[in-house]
């Protein structure tokens, strides 16, 4: 086999879709799976939205992600003189026409056709969906190039293809209708055409195409959210392939050796959001404990906090670290520790201090707290245990962690009182009571 030859050819609008990305992973991983090559191209020819800053956040989100390409940038806008003259040749060869046809804003103007086959069949083996085929009076003669001389998506992208060497192209099903145009298209200017896959669209809970009205869409945004780059690939390759096996969280070694195209879904891909966020905590969970550690020190200071003398910070990792599933939850999952400045979660104050008897229990434990020795984390739930003689121990559990943190969930209570110290829970525990 011939060295097997794919490409990523978004057009930059500022912002990458999940959708263009997540085809940008399949064809990396098919080409690092049977050593091609990945090959990286710019449509760039819509000149008002292709600004540098748009190409930019491109190249931003693929090296964020670690999808490396193999040779230079191809550009197709300095690819255009080629793509004329391909159009003449058609034209020379009676498979291209011109004619005058009016735009929907009214203004007409010379267009060139490309003309398809009016009788047979249009068929492809598709790598994906299996065998494809159209009848050819159901695909009409389509333009390649409009009134102000330009050249359109189809001869472009066909020409580019032809000139990268692309021996295969994976994209997304959408583009099913235009790959029957295309294969016509290598025909008539004398090329081999490649192989082409489809992969199933992303489609929200409704099985709608996936948009922004659904949430977050773009690549920076899930940037921006704190979801790490490694989740965000090893789930986008779940929307629309598997190993094969029950496993989800992959290595990029795993999923390097594991994919093959043929082996991708047909049907669409739906995106659960909740799945993504499993796998971002399973990410940051297996980050080694000096980087995570690292992470929460800096998200900290640039929050503003300050941490104390003394503070036992390998302690609050070791806890957070499980219990993470964004790094952007640091600061407000731990901001109770560094400042009294922090808000009370009004559904867990209900839920668990507006009771009869806790402000009794508050007291109480204060006082205890205050006597408690030494002040660890054992010792304090050794206390509980011993308060609630073998009948549980939320009663006094529950209100605590919302007196001394404002929060009804988080790290294991009693390290959250040693993180806290003495000091501080004796007097959050009172503070809280008098508020009862």
């Amino acid at each position: 086999m011939s060295e097997i030859r794919v490409r990523f050819a978004p057009s930059p609008t500022g912002k990458v879709h999940i959708g263009n990305i997540r085809a940008a992973i399949f064809n990396w991983l098919y080409a690092r799976h049977v050593g091609g090559k990945f090959l990286l191209r710019v449509e760039d020819t819509d000149l008002e939205r292709s600004t540098p800053e748009a190409i930019k956040a491109l190249f931003e989100c693929m090296e964020w992600l670690r999808l490396d390409w193999d040779e230079e940038v191809f550009y197709q806008t300095r690819n255009v003189k080629r793509h004329l003259d391909c159009v003449e040749k058609l034209i020379a060869d009676g498979r291209a026409y011109k004619m005058e046809k009016t735009s929907r804003d009214g203004k007409t103007g010379e267009v060139v056709m490309f003309r398809m086959p009016k009788e047979g069949v249009l068929a492809y083996d598709d790598l994906v969906k299996g065998h494809m085929e159209k009848k050819a009076e159901d695909v009409p003669d389509f333009a390649i190039v409009r009134s102000d001389g330009s050249p359109i998506f189809h001869i472009a992208n066909v020409v580019d293809d032809i000139d990268q060497r692309v021996t295969h192209v994976i994209r997304g099903d959408d583009h099913v209708e235009n790959t029957f145009k295309h294969l016509e298209l290598f025909r008539a200017l004398g090329a081999e055409p490649p192989r082409y896959g489809h992969l199933p669209m992303i489609v929200n809970q409704q099985g709608k195409p996936y948009s922004k009205r659904d949430g977050a869409a773009f690549v920076g945004e899930f940037r921006e959210q704190g979801y790490l780059p490694e989740a965000l690939f090893n789930y986008l390759l779940l929307l629309g392939w598997n190993p094969g096996d029950e496993r989800e969280v992959l290595t990029r070694k795993e999923m390097v050796e594991l994919f093959d195209i043929t082996d991708c879904h047909v049907t669409a891909a739906k995106f659960d959001i909740k799945k993504l966020q499993w796998m971002n905590g399973e990410y940051i969970r297996r980050t080694p404990k000096e980087e995570y550690k690292k992470e929460l020190e800096q998200r900290i200071a640039a929050a503003g906090l300050e941490v104390p003398a003394g503070f036992d910070m390998d302690l609050l990792a070791e806890q957070l670290q499980v219990r993470t599933k964004f790094w952007n939850d640091i600061p407000g999952n731990c901001r109770f520790f560094f400042t009294d400045d922090f808000e009370f979660d009004e559904k867990a104050v209900a839920k668990r201090l507006k009771k009869d008897g806790v402000k009794e229990i508050l007291l109480d434990m204060a006082e205890r707290f205050g006597k408690l020795e030494p002040f660890t984390a054992a010792a304090g739930e050794e206390m509980v245990k011993e308060l609630s003689q073998g009948n549980g121990m939320g009663s006094w559990v529950h209100p605590i962690r919302v007196a001394a943190s404002g929060k009804g969930e988080g790290i294991g209570l009693f390290e959250m009182l040693e993180l806290l110290g003495r000091e501080k829970t004796v007097a959050r525990l009172k503070a809280a009571a008098e508020r009862l």
